[in-house]
């Protein structure tokens, strides 16, 4: 991460701070989101040799995130409390087959282009999770657990 958050600022972006190992990045930038995911990814695929997916939310698109949340009545533990971010919108079909493999006491709620949902059991076995994860979703995401989307939020703030 510190090669990361170097690079970044190499290529004209202010106040980088990176969170984990995961490839969390709070960043600034005078350009539309798209244009700083597009920008990532070639960095990431330059400096590294990576191919990898860039998403990208605005500190108010992920401060609307955090305020929204769906399940927090019912999600205890943060650990086990995830948003799905995706590139899109989901389809109602693609909701409603991951509505279809929650076990019970999962929860979950699509909103925007998030997927909240709650693994009261934790994610190791569970099939929901298994499909959020993987590349069934048709579309580029990425999944954090609620202490990491929070996390960034308060870095977006400093």
């Amino acid at each position: 991460m510190p090669k990361l958050r170097s690079a970044l600022e190499d290529a004209g972006f202010e106040d980088v701070a990176t969170y984990v190992q995961s490839g969390n990045v709070v960043l600034t930038s005078g350009d539309s989101a798209a244009k700083v995911a597009a920008a990532v990814e070639r960095l990431i695929k330059k400096e590294f040799g990576l191919e990898i997916p860039v998403v990208v939310r605005t500190r108010a698109q992920l401060a609307a995130v955090v305020k929204r949340n769906p399940l927090g009545k019912v999600a205890k533990s943060p650990k086990r409390y995830q948003v799905s971010f995706l590139e899109k919108k989901p389809s109602a079909a693609l909701v409603r087959k991951l509505e279809e493999v929650a076990a019970p006491g999962e929860r979950i709620a699509a909103h925007g282009r998030e997927i909240y949902a709650w693994h009261p059991e934790g994610v190791a076995r569970s099939k929901l999770w298994t499909a959020l994860a993987g590349k069934g979703l048709g579309v580029t995401a990425t999944a954090r657990n609620w202490t990491t989307v929070t996390k960034l939020l308060e870095l977006a703030d400093e």
